[in-house]
């Protein structure tokens, strides 16, 4: 690689750094691969070390590089798509669900679940615990809370515990006609529960997706989802397949 020295510019010069930084990413690099070491990075752009660091870290908090203990700073995988239109219409579970089942549970929900499902406060629920890898890292994690009324057929015998009982609560769920679904989204901080699934900091930002879905005339079934803010992008029905980029337009992986 040649030298690249940076020309005085008004923006904070770690600021500029990260933008031809993102352009040697986007043009040089591949997903997965190890950066040179910050001595090398810092000659080639002529920059003081210390300035470097904070390109790396802004990248780093935007997404477009992971720091991996015992390998170095390697060029992180495109973004996941948060698909929040309306024109899907499935049960969670459904064919092509990339979603990893890791347990279920029977308790009662949040209060604020409980009335958005319409059922007493106090009455258990199926809570079906979920979360999304994309290569091979934690990008995701969902609860999805499902009233017993909406799989009067579930046995014990058919879902003993953990992820069989998961299994078959979805497996039930595709018996309901889904009437439809509307989607929520904010931007949260991550719990502590959520950052140790997530391997976030607590208090690190994150996309909160509700979804509720609807059955029988009520809602059958509620999904708080939360993504890592850092790896996950909204999409919007047909337009999610395209991805503006650093400048050029390209598709989504």
């Amino acid at each position: 690689m040649g030298t690249t020295q940076l020309e005085s510019v008004p923006e904070p010069k770690y600021w500029h750094l990260k933008t031809v930084l993102s352009e040697a990413l986007d043009s040089e690099f591949t997903v997965g691969e190890i950066l040179p070491n910050e001595r090398e990075l810092a000659a080639r752009f002529g920059v003081a070390r210390a300035t470097l660091r904070q390109a790396l870290e802004q990248l780093e908090l935007e997404g477009r590089l992971q720091r991996r203990r015992g390998v170095g700073t390697t060029v992180a995988p495109p973004r996941v798509g948060v698909d929040v239109g309306t024109e899907r219409r499935t049960w969670p579970g459904a064919s092509g669900d990339t979603w990893q089942l890791v347990d279920c549970t029977v308790d009662a929900p949040p209060a604020a679940v409980a009335d958005a499902l319409g059922i007493d406060r106090d009455e258990p629920v199926h809570i079906v615990r979920r979360s999304r890898v994309s290569h091979g890292r934690p990008v995701a994690a969902e609860l999805l809370y499902v009233p017993q009324s909406s799989v009067p057929d579930l046995t014990a015998i058919d879902a003993p515990s953990g992820t069989a009982r998961a299994r078959a609560v979805l497996r039930e769920l595709q018996h309901l006609a889904l009437e439809g679904q509307d989607r929520a989204v904010e931007l949260g901080s991550a719990r502590a529960d959520d950052a140790k699934e997530l391997d976030r900091l607590p208090g690190a930002p994150v996309l909160v997706v509700t979804t509720r879905f609807f059955a029988e005339g009520r809602t059958a079934a509620l999904s708080v989802a939360t993504y890592r803010a850092d790896t996950c992008r909204l999409t919007f029905g047909a337009s999610g397949g395209v991805e503006i980029h650093h400048g050029q337009e390209r598709q989504a992986s």
